[in-house]
């Protein structure tokens, strides 16, 4: 630990993200009372599929304590909580990816959802699980129309409309021949990770694996 982290340490003790308690030992991701009754993804039910991606893992079923850690998240704006979720996703990602990964990327923000944010999510937690695994985390889509928020449609079909066409890949991107992983909060529909994979393997990628916090679908 550095001198620094110590100090952020003391002024500003981590808490577990599930129950907001202070970490009796400040590295840890979740607190030892919280962790066994989490709704741990394992086996294969830590898997699903995603169109045009090789494999879809998450730690997290999207149920219990967890949505309501993600919304202080993404709502509430506290972004020191994408470390510990994080670190959850780097285990899960060393745990079921054959092979190191060459490149992380994420499912980004419409720039107006940005500007009200403060804050990608989304891109907050590849950077961190790239630093995590050694892995670099490099933006190569950019969101081309705002769109409604797909917490906010049911329907696996609205959700497909309300994606489709919404991404585009960044100029210059080099992916031609790279293991890369997509990131995002939580898979629910699959509807948005499915667009952005697509367009990873349009532009060269040789696999593409997605990797989020939890799961809304599908994980009984």
């Amino acid at each position: 630990m550095t001198v620094r982290e110590r100090v952020l340490d003391l002024l500003f003790p981590p808490k577990c993200p599930f129950c907001q308690k202070i970490l009796a030992e400040p590295r840890a991701p979740v607190c030892p009372e919280c962790r066994p009754g989490l709704p741990w993804l394992e086996g294969a039910a830590a898997e699903r599929q995603v169109d045009f991606a090789d494999g879809c893992f998450s730690p997290l079923a999207y149920r219990g304590t967890v949505p309501q850690a993600v919304h202080r998240y993404k709502f509430s704006r506290v972004r020191a909580l994408g470390k510990p979720f994080a670190a959850l996703m780097a285990q899960c990602l060393s745990d079921r990816l054959p092979e190191r990964a060459d490149l992380l990327c994420w499912a980004p923000l419409s720039k107006k959802r940005l500007r009200e944010r403060g804050f990608d999510q989304a891109e907050l937690l590849a950077r961190e699980v790239g630093r995590l695994l050694s892995v670099p985390a490099e933006p190569t889509l950019e969101k081309t129309r705002n769109t409604a928020p797909q917490s906010e449609l049911e329907e696996a079909s609205a959700r497909r409309a309300n994606a489709q066409g919404a991404y585009s890949l960044l100029p210059g991107a080099g992916l031609t021949g790279r293991r890369v992983v997509l990131v995002d909060d939580v898979v629910t529909s699959g509807s948005t990770l499915r667009e952005c994979a697509a367009l990873l393997r349009r532009g060269g990628a040789a696999q593409v694996y997605c990797l989020t916090l939890a799961r809304a679908r599908g994980d009984r």
